[in-house]
Order: C-alpha cells, then structure tokens, then sequence
C-alpha cells in the first residue's frame, strides 16, 4: 500500500486512527501489529510470513541472548543464528538472481554450460526491516538494549507500518520506552498531521514533476550537454524530494500514533563535503553502517590504511544494501573513494580554504556525478550519461527533440522550487516545531492542491521501495 494513494489517505488511515484510539491502551500495539501486516501485506499477503520468520527468530535470539546465566557461547551462538538468518533472506530474495547471473556470464565465458536462474521477486521494505530486526539481537548482545518482554510489542515494533516499507531504520531502544508507554497530545497530534502533509505535498508536488524530466533524459539515446545537466539535477531533486517526503510523512504518521521516529535528512545538498553529505542524508542508514560496520572492523582505530579499507568496504556494502546491480557497487566505490580522499587530505586542503558556498557547489556536482551511477540500468549506460554530461555525445535530430519533453513551463517553476527549498536552511522538521492556525491553514491549502494532483497522477511508488 502506498502513502499517496486514494485508498490509504480516505480508508487505511482514517480506520486504523479511529480504531486506535478507541481501543484501551492495552490493546493498542496488537491491534497497530494486525494493521501493518494488513499495509505489508496489501500487495503480495505472503510477503508476511517473511516478516513475521525474521521477527520470531530475532524474538528468541534475543530472549536466549539475555536469558539469565546464559553461557558466552549460547550467547554467541543466539547472535550468530540472528544475523546469519536475517542476513540470508535478505541474500536470497536480493541477490540471488544477481549472482547467478554473473555465474552464467562467467560461465559462458569460460566455455561451461550455464544453469537455470530462478526468478525470485524482491519483497518490499525487505532490507529496512531484516536491518532493523538485526540490529535489535546486536543492541541486546551489546547490553546497550534493553530485552523485549512482550512478543506483541516487538511485532509491533518490527511491523509499524509508517516506516516500514522504506525507513526510516529504526533502532529498538530509540523506541523501547515508547512501546510501553507513550503520549498522545494535540501539539505531537497535530505536528504529525503536518509532517505527512508536507512530506505528501513533497511526494506529488516536487518529486514526481521532476522524475518525468529524468525519466525522459535517461531514456534518450543521446544528450546534448545541457540537456545531461538538467536531466541529472532533476534526479537529485526527485530521489531527495521523493525520499525525504517519504521519511516526513513517515515520522508524521508515527507522532499520530504517540510515536517518535527519528530524523532521516538534514538538508543534505548544504553539505560542503561529502564527509558532511552522509551525515546529512538518509541518517538512521549512514549511523547504522558506521555502529554496526564500520566501527567494528577497527574504524579509524588502527591506522590510516585499515581507514581507508574500512571506509571502502562500508561504502562498497552500502551500495550494495541499495540493490542487486553493478551500478551500485560502484556508486559505493565512488562515495568510498572521496570519503578517503577528503579523510587523507584533512582540514589543510585546498578544499576546506575555499568559501562554503564554492565547497557546497562542488560537493553538490560530486554528488551528481554518483547519481548518475545510482539512476543508471548498467554500467554502460552510466558511461554514455557522463559522454553526454561533458558534452561529447553524439547528438542527432532526435536527440534535439527531447528539449520539448525537458523545458515545459511547469518543470521549470518546480525546479526552481526545488532549488529554492533545498538552499534554505529550514527544514520540514524543524518548521512545525511550532504549530499555528496560520500554518494549519496553509498546509490544509496545499494537502488539497496535493490531493487533486494525485489523483491526476500515473500509479508512482516511492523511489526507495525497490530497496
């Protein structure tokens, strides 16, 4: 089920808020769990039984893990059985196809015979909530978790529908307290309603807009230059737009529920280095990598090349953790290799004495150049993309024609809308610290030019469903 749809806006929702707060308190998290395996489970039901496979192991797991007088190895052997579980669901439905289809290439270049790829669907929201599962056995192990004493609160906590199709990560003691016991206020009541309006408005208004001019510039066979740039920084602004207005309706809908989810984005193309740009974009996965990889393999603990090995491989991963193809894998490559040129040249490069607003600029075409790679189908594709960036595309009669498909009226002003919002420092979180009947008023009169819009809109699933 889809946040920007008619049948979650005007029935879901509305069902489970009246349902939920109708019930006891005590009924509450039972009946949130039964709801989002209804939302998981909308399109393909036995997607749930996956879902509900990573929640009972880790549910034990953890159980086993804090059992009193339990053995280091019983321990150890609880933690191994969690990650080993959840990490082989996620390799299976995620990568299986992709590596036997890189064994049959090889196959086929080596002269032997190739096998049979079965063809596996990819369950939605499958790399947030195997992590998010995960993480909580490691958290417990670590004793910086508390154990869950109620199954139905974990289930409630591993299912919670608002971030559990793209994020969101949500780690089990930012939310332990809360599944016990939370508050249910106008203020947060009222600041949620808000966020999900502005990340819906975000979602249909500005994303969608945008992705039909990157759609059409990735589809072309050749570009001219600057056909290439406008292409490429309308993707920027359609994965931002699309992936942070999800994470905003994501922590609304959560405060609806008494929730509170943390902070996704931090205007992320302010950032004036790329060290800056993954603390500012898609946070809960960024912090994960670094507590969960990163530190683990030594950090920067054991010199500078250990660092810059370890920061490659968590790079290389989190392209990977993105999905099943090459183009990933050298998206990761690419952030991991700047992330160790800034980490080698330090504060004394030439880099960190220019301006901030030429640092930002540059980080910024930086930051393009690696979305490149992200909205490619194939490496190949990706290479003829940059042909076109610098200019040296072989440009024909047709590829004249896509300027009428790129420079209508409405993409320009939503460009520059784009531009404008993601320049200023204020960000939609931080807008509705504070609500008033002024800003009610405006948001109700956007959620309604939203809404029309949807409804004139093609079916567009957010862009991090695919992970």
């Amino acid at each position: 089920m889809v946040f920007t749809s008619h049948i979650f806006l005007f029935y879901f929702l509305p069902f489970v808020l009246f349902v939920y707060y109708v019930l006891p308190i005590r009924s509450r998290n039972g009946f949130l769990t039964l709801a989002s395996y209804l939302f998981y489970g909308w399109w393909m039901p036995w997607f749930v039984l996956l879902m509900m496979t990573s929640t009972v192991v880790d549910y034990v797991c953890a159980r086993v893990i804090s059992a009193q007088g339990a053995s280091r190895i019983h321990r150890m052997a609880a933690l191994t059985t969690s990650i080993v579980v959840n990490l082989s669901l996620l390799g299976f439905f995620k990568y299986y196809m992709f590596a036997a289809e890189n064994l049959n290439q090889l196959c086929e270049f080596m002269g032997v015979n190739e096998f049979r790829v079965l063809q596996i669907a990819l369950p939605i929201g499958i790399s947030f909530y195997t992590f998010q599962t995960m993480s909580y056995s490691i958290d417990v192990y670590r004793r910086v978790a508390p154990p869950v004493n109620s199954f139905s609160d974990f289930s409630c906590f591993v299912s919670l529908f608002p971030q559990l199709i793209a994020g969101p990560i949500v780690r089990y003691n930012t939310v332990a307290i809360q599944l016990t016991t939370r508050d249910h206020t106008l203020a947060k009541f009222s600041s949620g309603a808000g966020l999900f309006i502005l990340g819906f408005s975000k979602k249909t208004l500005l994303a969608n807009p945008m992705g039909e001019v990157a759609d059409a510039a990735f589809a072309a066979d050749s570009l001219m230059m600057v056909d290439a740039w406008f292409g490429i920084v309308a993707y920027a602004f359609q994965i931002y737009f699309d992936f942070s207005g999800y994470s905003d309706m994501a922590i609304g809908l959560g405060r609806l529920l008494g929730f509170e989810l943390p902070k996704n984005f931090n205007a992320p193309y302010l950032a004036d280095s790329i060290t800056d740009f993954w603390r500012r974009w898609h946070i809960s996965l960024s912090t994960f990598l670094r507590d969960y990889l990163y530190v683990p393999l030594g950090g920067n603990r054991r010199g500078p090349t250990r660092t810059y090995v370890n920061l490659a491989v968590v790079m290389l991963l989190g392209g990977l953790w993105h999905g099943a193809n090459w183009v990933f894998v050298a998206w990761g490559f690419y952030h991991g290799l700047l992330l160790g040129l800034e980490r080698s040249l330090g504060r004394r490069s030439v880099y960190n004495r220019v301006p901030r607003p030429l640092r930002v600029l540059v980080t910024f075409v930086l930051i393009l150049f690696s979305w490149v790679l992200f909205r490619s189908p194939t490496i190949g594709d990706a290479g003829s993309y940059f042909v076109s960036l610098l200019g040296r595309a072989n440009v024909t009669t047709a590829s004249a024609l896509i300027s009428a498909e790129l420079y209508t009226p409405l993409h320009f002003v939503v460009m520059a809308i784009c531009a404008g919002l993601t320049v200023q420092p204020v960000q939609s979180f931080d807008w509705l610290g504070q609500t008033s009947w002024l800003k009610g008023l405006l948001l109700l009169l956007v959620f309604l030019f939203a809404i029309g819009e949807m409804f004139t809109q093609a079916f567009n699933p957010f862009l991090y469903f695919q992970f």
